[in-house]
């Protein structure tokens, strides 16, 4: 099966698997983050409607007798509840929810860094009474469950508390009558607001590892869908090489004719080529010309994929012709038999594989030597294919010559084409 068809299946089953899942708006923006794209969005509907209800009890306690000096009041109060109103229609609606949240977030801190300035000159502070600001530092934190990462919302969740005691302190000139009140609020606004946080990260981290594991599992499915369905293209593809081997069989017995016999040759070759490349996934391609380095490139290259670290030694002369495709990829896979040979009956002693490409008379040699054991090449049983089908009927098929020589210092594995060969 070639290597597009085969990218093409695993992405059709990818997507056959993932179409079994259910998908709303919010779950197409991204496959592999189903399940976190829904909590997000759950986040958001929380946080709405809890920060109306925290926002509605800041609001009412901002019409009675502020804590503010004249003039301050009301653009404080404008300055902190439109952003607050923003992020409450962003979270509901599910749109521009951490733009709006962390614009809130943002604005309160400064709004509370500005307490002490709107605070001077104003009415007498009461300890057992809380400022209309105290209501909003929880929904200031959860806004940065929305908004920002983790660091940010740990870091809004210590300031805000933390500030706000420190202004309190600064509104009522440092009481001492204040002191319990003031650490009793931190305290419990430093608590809520940690839960706050923690729920926050618990339940995206919950949803990441769903995810993880959903995406593991299709990837498996994909996998075993591809896999069974490169099977069944080589059941078919088995079928179609018998079929060839056998026309070309009866075309031979038949040929009586130059024509005839001129056939019957085509149709073995044809038949060779396909038996010899039957166990790789790239079968014929495109036989467009390629030039000789490119033949040394893509050994390195497969060589790579076996777990070869290998330099193809070039020697190839200006002008040396082109090699059609079909010829070049023989060769290539060819060679790299020849490699993998090497690596497993000689441990890849003194591998090399050497290119040379002639000008005149226009042709191209690979050679992969080893200095390996060697081999006595006769004694090979007729059932090991890795040197008759792989290597010689392979540059049969195409017009090409393969010579093995090897004796105890060694093993030399030569393939040639020439331009002038017929293929």
């Amino acid at each position: 099966m070639a290597l597009p068809a085969m990218a093409d299946t695993r992405r059709s089953v990818l997507d056959e698997a993932w179409g079994r899942i259910p998908h709303t708006r919010e779950g197409q923006a991204e496959q592999g983050a189903f399940t976190q794209t829904r909590i997000e969005r759950v986040i958001t509907l929380i946080v709405g409607p809890g920060s109306l209800v925290l926002g509605l009890q800041a609001f009412v306690a901002a019409f009675g007798l502020g804590d503010e000096a004249a003039g301050w009041h009301t653009p404080l109060v404008l300055a902190v509840f439109v952003p607050l109103m923003a992020m409450i229609v962003a979270c509901t609606v599910g749109r521009f929810a951490r733009v709006f949240s962390g614009v809130f977030a943002v604005v309160f801190l400064l709004a509370l860094a500005l307490w002490p300035i709107a605070t001077s000159g104003g009415p007498t502070p009461v300890p057992t009474e809380n400022p209309w600001i105290f209501y909003l530092i929880n929904v200031a934190t959860v806004a940065t469950v929305v908004a920002f990462p983790l660091s940010l919302q740990i870091a809004w969740t210590v300031a805000a508390p933390l500030l706000f005691g420190v202004v309190r302190l600064l509104q009522a000139g440092g009481r001492s009558e204040f002191f319990v009140p003031i650490a009793l609020d931190v305290s419990f606004a430093l608590i809520l607001g940690s839960v706050l946080v923690t729920l926050g990260w618990m339940y995206r981290s919950i949803a990441a590892n769903v995810d993880q594991a959903r995406a593991s599992a299709v990837s498996s499915y994909a996998a075993a869908a591809a896999t069974a369905a490169t099977e069944h293209e080589r059941v078919a593809v088995a079928a179609l090489m018998h079929d060839s081997v056998l026309g070309a069989l009866l075309a031979a017995d038949r040929a009586t004719t130059p024509r005839e016999r001129t056939l019957a040759v085509s149709m073995a070759r044809e038949a060779l080529t396909r038996l010899a490349n039957a166990e790789k996934d790239s079968l014929e391609g495109s036989d467009e010309p390629v030039s000789a380095l490119r033949l040394a490139d893509d050994i390195e290259a497969a060589a790579e994929d076996l777990g070869v670290d290998l330099t193809v030694i070039r020697h190839v002369d200006e002008g040396t012709p082109h090699v059609p495709g079909r010829i070049a990829r023989a060769l290539v896979l060819a060679a790299m038999q020849a490699v993998a040979n090497a690596v497993q009956h000689a441990d890849a002693q003194g591998l090399t594989v050497q290119l040379t490409g002639y000008a005149s008379p226009g042709s191209v040699s690979v050679r992969v030597r080893d200095t390996g054991p060697g081999f006595d090449i006769a004694s090979i049983p007729a059932d090991r294919l890795g040197i008759r089908g792989s290597i010689n009927a392979r540059l049969a098929a195409v017009g090409g010559r393969s010579e093995i020589d090897s004796h105890a210092g060694g093993t030399t594995v030569t393939l040639e084409w020439e331009s002038g060969d017929r293929w």
